[in-house]
């Protein structure tokens, strides 16, 4: 495989990397934890004229009109600076609401999103580690439109959001719907939560809220993409568990490399820490994660450009974003022994997002027993068409 960027993507990577290089400096990182609202407003308005955060909106609405893989080089570069900026519920809201969404609801959010103006927060049902298939939030029909009822508890941005991207169950047999629901409105509660990475979420709860079709994104149904291919709500998590992989990539590989650098410099017994052996098997092994990362996540960033199926491999990406980021940032942590734990010095941030990303959408194990399920069910399919045999994709 080549997984070489394009000159595009490397033109991504390099404004990505001067952006964030410039403004999220552990120091700006540390002033802006210190404040009342943990986000970096100015990096997200340079953002914003940097057109970053549209990448992958349509040219029409201001975006540049690219893909996922291009989200993934700016998200890894967020982690790399351990950004407080709500980028990732953002950039795939947007992606959603760019292909999903009516002229109506692009025309009235994307400019905005694309501006740095508009936040947009995405309220996954598997946010906490649940089942993406099954939202916690229900809609029944009042003769006007929907009611919409029911708690998401942690929902990246939430508190900050303009609009929020809520998928529902529309009712036993009748599938499930994404609605876009203003968090200013009657109905919608959002309390503020900070968790473990120190990050803005929000506990959305809904009661009584009412939503139209103008609300609506998408079919009522669970709308194909393509035909044949995952539903709308699984091919929304598929894309942010792959920006949540980037987050992770960014996050391990500098963090592996502020170990190397405190490594080489601190002296124990007259030579550098690096020097001794138990060490530096330590920070390669470290490495060699980070590398099993990269790999996972670009072949399933690139197959969800191309329209592929790519269900087992953003599970892997995970698996790895999970199993080994917990790895890497352990290791990092103790390789930099008492120093580790002084919340001056700026390693510690890349464990606490480490432990944070690790967790979110589901861990190691439960990717391991939603990958296990979907093998099965296509070997039972392959089973029931006669064929006896795992297709070349399941394979």
């Amino acid at each position: 495989m080549d997984f070489t960027f394009s000159e595009t993507q490397a033109a991504v990577a390099e404004a990505a990397s001067a952006v964030f290089a410039g403004h999220a400096t552990s120091e700006r990182v540390a002033e802006i934890e210190a404040g009342e609202v943990c986000v970096d407003r100015e990096l997200l308005d340079e953002l914003g004229r940097a057109t970053l955060i549209g990448l992958a909106v349509p040219e029409e609405h201001g975006g540049s009109g690219l893909g996922m893989v291009e989200l993934a080089i700016l998200l890894v570069e967020q982690g790399r600076r351990v950004a407080p900026v709500p980028l990732l519920s953002t950039v795939v809201g947007g992606l959603a609401l760019s292909r999903f969404g009516t002229d109506e609801q692009k025309a009235a959010l994307l400019p905005g999103v694309v501006a740095g103006e508009v936040i947009l927060a995405v309220a996954l049902p598997a946010s906490g580690g649940g089942d993406p298939r099954l939202p916690s939030i229900t809609a029944s029909p009042d003769g006007h439109g929907w009611v919409l009822e029911g708690v998401c508890p942690v929902v990246r941005a939430a508190n900050l959001a303009t609009r929020l991207l809520v998928p529902v169950r529309f009712g036993p047999g009748e599938g499930t719907g994404v609605f876009l629901v203003d968090p200013a409105e009657p109905g919608c509660n959002v309390e503020r939560v900070i968790t473990t990475d120190r990050q803005e979420n929000g506990r959305v709860r809904l009661t009584g809220y009412r939503a139209t079709l103008a609300d609506l994104i998408g079919d009522p149904a669970d709308q194909k993409v393509p035909a044949g291919g995952p539903g709308m709500l699984e091919w929304i998590v598929q894309r942010y568990i792959v920006g949540l992989c980037a987050l992770q990539l960014g996050v391990c590989q500098e963090a592996v490399s502020i170990a190397a650098r405190y490594t080489s410099e601190r002296r124990q017994f007259g030579k550098p820490l690096a020097g001794f052996q138990g060490v530096a098997l330590r920070a390669a092994d470290a490495h060699i994660d980070t590398e099993a990362m990269s790999v996972t996540l670009w072949q399933a960033a690139w197959l969800l450009d191309q329209g592929i199926d790519a269900a087992a491999e953003v599970r892997v990406a995970k698996w790895w974003a999970s199993e080994a980021g917990h790895r890497v940032v352990h290791a990092v942590q103790h390789l930099h022994g008492g120093l580790g734990a002084d919340v001056t010095y700026p390693v510690h941030r890349y464990f606490l997002w480490g432990k944070h990303i690790e967790l979110e959408m589901g861990a190691g194990a439960a990717q391991l027993a939603r990958l296990g399920d979907e093998l099965a069910g296509s070997f039972l399919a392959s089973r029931a068409d006669g064929s006896g045999a795992l297709d070349a994709g399941a394979a």
